[in-house]
């Protein structure tokens, strides 16, 4: 390492640019092939140090929103789906972010709403914007351990109020009961008007009312807050899960299989009847 390089490490560990000790000897090459200027040469430098600064940052902000499986909105088939894309558009601009508000998928169970939830999500990381991805059992576990050991407010310091985006897939897949209905609330009422909230819900909203142990007043309450600055996006249709298996020949619907066709089944399909 010679002495000049040394000096640019230094100053350059000062300043808190960590890429630009391997990034300014080969813009100052492209720099005298290309005959630019000093102030061009620096700004090249920059550039790519803060590209790689933003991908960095994109990359850890992406690990720690916990979403698994990575989903795109290009991933999407928009043609086998009753979603709008044009609504789906809109809120990948992610102007619903910067007014605070909700997204509230609704629909049968494998439409695409985790897939469209999951690439909000996604598209947010990659514009820098923190996020939290959780289902509601997993959600409800963790507040639930953290009022049992006294550090409910923590909780909700470190791990709800801090993100500008919170995600919580499959409410209503599993009922709450009294106490985890009310941590719930306290997880809506405390991000209402502060940070938006994406869920998603293969409950209609006038079934909620079961899934957050009959309590009336509660759920009217928690409806209010999540719905009041909101998106609804309704999903209709089969599970694509289903339907990739049906197409290929893997199971069979319907009401009743007759007798005839019982033989017509091969050894690897399944009849699983109506859905």
């Amino acid at each position: 390492m010679n002495l000049l390089h040394e000096q640019i490490s230094a100053l350059a560990k000062e300043l808190r640019l960590p890429n630009l000790p391997d990034l300014w000897d080969a813009c100052a090459q492209e720099a005298v092939e290309k005959q630019l200027s000093y102030g061009d040469f620096l700004c090249s430098v920059l550039k790519q140090e803060v590209s790689l600064k933003h991908e960095k940052v994109k990359n850890m902000y992406i690990k720690f929103a916990g979403f698994g499986t990575l989903k795109t909105i290009d991933g999407f088939n928009f043609s086998l789906s009753s979603v709008s894309r044009t609504q789906i558009e809109q809120l990948n601009t992610l102007a619903f972010i910067e007014r605070k508000e909700n997204v509230v998928f609704v629909g049968p169970s494998g439409t695409g709403k985790t897939h469209l939830a999951k690439a909000l999500g996604y598209r947010a990381t990659c514009s820098r914007i923190k996020v939290r991805f959780t289902t509601a059992s997993d959600l409800m576990l963790q507040l639930s351990t953290a009022k049992r050991q006294n550090r409910l407010q923590t909780y909700f310091q470190r791990a709800i109020q801090p993100f500008r985006l919170l995600i919580i897939d499959e409410i209503g897949y599993m009922p709450f009961g009294g106490e985890e209905a009310k941590l719930f609330f306290e997880v809506i009422a405390k991000r209402y008007e502060s940070g938006s909230v994406i869920v998603t819900t293969n409950l209609s909203f006038g079934q909620w009312t079961e899934a957050f142990n009959n309590d009336n007043a509660l759920t009217v309450a928690l409806l209010d807050r999540l719905l009041h600055h909101s998106h609804i996006v309704q999903i209709q249709g089969d599970s694509y899960r289903l339907r990739e298996k049906r197409l290929s020949g893997s199971i069979c619907l319907g009401s009743s299989l007759p007798k005839s066709n019982e033989k017509q089944l091969q050894p690897d399909q399944i009849w699983i009847g109506d859905l």
